[in-house]
């Protein structure tokens, strides 16, 4: 029988990226972790819309972010289990409804992840 391609490759693998240090007044500080939940595009892109929104339908997510069903469904699942964002399922009539709602933890994740930004920002300026 022949092997697989799928087996996984062996060898050295790359080393994963080191955190993110903060200046301040040209002293590096402790590491800055990025959130690397919300960073991912199309998850930041929801709780973005869902912060300003008290809450968005899933076919209203899908047409503001113009993306696919499957997409946003992957991502707002990922957001949802880590408790950034509630999912609410009703009918209207025959038809059922998701609508999304940023949850506390996750206004505070979007806080912390747009502050730590901005830091990055103003590191980058002061150089």
């Amino acid at each position: 029988m022949a092997e697989s391609n799928l087996a996984p490759k062996r060898g050295p693998q790359p080393k994963p990226p080191a955190p993110l240090h903060g200046v301040r007044g040209g002293a590096a500080t402790a590491p800055l972790e990025l959130d690397r939940l919300i960073h991912e595009r199309m998850r930041l892109a929801i709780v973005s819309a869902l912060a300003v929104n008290e809450s968005l339908s899933f076919n209203e997510l899908k047409g503001l972010l113009e993306t696919t069903d499957g997409n946003l469904s992957v991502h707002a699942r990922k957001l949802e289990e880590a408790g950034y964002v509630d999912c609410t399922k009703t009918f209207e009539g025959r038809v059922p409804r998701t609508d999304y709602r940023l949850s506390a933890a996750g206004r505070r994740a979007l806080e912390r992840y747009l502050s730590h930004m901005e830091a990055l920002i103003r590191a980058t300026r002061e150089r």
